[in-house]
């Protein structure tokens, strides 16, 4: 049997997360409001404002519309994570593959970073689709957007809607200016109920052929407090310990979870380029839990060495002793843990 490095959730490194594995179809969604509307969407294609809470499953949503209208979604499914995207350099974006190839290099050399961004926008939705009729891009935490680039995107869906289905998603609706939410149908994304929550968490366990209770399943719906994405990554974790899903196992698992288990999650955020819910998770740490920039620092390291090995490893001791000497000098915590993030997201 094959050995993998683990993390400190138990979790082999390479195993798949749940959360991806069993992305839902437009079907398996479990609100039926959001199922009605996205089903609309497949039948008169429009642009699209999704907004909920964190884990109420906006992005899952998008993604399960992409597979029902696009023959090859992988390529026609263009998703710009906002917070990630507006922290890049100039430098970064030239040359991320998503964009090196419309960028040529006198623009790399003579537009500002606003504009090369605008740029991006532009090109990303004038490329014709792979497949079908339009492509469909996914603007994700959108609440991070600044108002020039809202107003940038704006000409940018008034002159390519008829091959470009936009689709916003954000926390915050209200910090998308009225003139882009004009042009897209609301679909409110509320946070799951317990039951639901429960419904997707017999799914999967059923799926992978797990040892499970009743209790215990509900137990693991109750920690996740309607955050969808939690609940999943929490009966994989306890699984992944335990071998099954009871009510004991889940209160031994997630009853130990402190500092660490936060600590991870937020670099699975950083990775998967979800900044703005990583940068959630510290904001929690550092203001609301009063850890110092030191000690989450510390605690990242300890989670990296249980994720990472040789070169990536050596790449993060050396980013975090640049982290320590800035917080040293007593400047902004939240600021400098925010730059190791991105880095751990590249």
């Amino acid at each position: 049997m094959d050995s993998y490095p683990v993390t400190s959730y138990g979790r082999p490194m390479d195993a798949p997360l749940w959360t991806e594995t069993y992305a839902p179809s437009l079907d398996e969604l479990p609100q039926p409001q959001v199922r009605e509307h996205l089903w609309g969407a497949v039948e008169e294609p429009m642009n699209l404002l999704v907004h909920g809470p964190i884990g109420s499953g906006k992005t899952a949503a998008v993604r399960a519309l992409a597979e029902e209208i696009h023959d090859n979604p992988d390529s026609d499914l263009v998703e710009i994570n906002v917070a990630d995207f507006f922290d890049m350099t100039k430098k970064e974006v030239s040359n991320d593959p998503r964009f090196e190839s419309f960028i040529s290099p006198k623009r790399r050399r003579e537009s500002s970073k606003a504009d090369l961004i605008n740029h991006v926008l532009k090109e990303s939705a004038s490329y014709s689709p792979v497949s079908g009729n339009y492509k469909t891009i996914l603007l994700d935490n959108a609440e991070g957007m600044r108002e020039d680039f809202q107003q940038a995107l704006r000409r940018v869906m008034e002159q390519h809607y008829e091959a470009t289905q936009f689709v916003i998603a954000t926390r915050q609706p209200s910090s998308i200016i009225p003139p882009i939410r004009s042009r897209c149908f609301p679909i409110p994304v509320r946070a799951p109920t317990h039951d639901e929550i429960v419904t997707v968490l017999d799914r999967i366990v059923a799926a992978e052929n797990v040892d499970a209770d009743d209790d215990g399943v509900k137990y693991v719906a109750g920690y996740a407090d309607g955050n969808l994405r939690k609940a999943i990554l929490s009966a994989q974790t306890i699984v992944e310990q335990e071998g099954e899903l009871t009510m004991q196992t889940a209160y031994e698992v997630l009853g130990s979870l402190g500092i660490d288990e936060r600590v991870q999650e937020m670099i699975v955020d950083a990775e998967a380029g979800e900044f703005t819910d990583a940068r959630k998770t510290l904001d929690d740490l550092l203001v609301d839990e009063g850890y110092s920039g030191t000690e989450v620092l510390e605690d990242v390291l300890a989670v990296a060495r249980s994720r990472y090995s040789g070169a990536e490893l050596a790449r993060v001791h050396d980013l975090a002793g640049e982290i320590d000497m800035d917080l040293t000098e007593g400047t902004n915590d939240r600021l400098h843990i925010s730059h190791l993030l991105a880095e751990l997201g590249r």
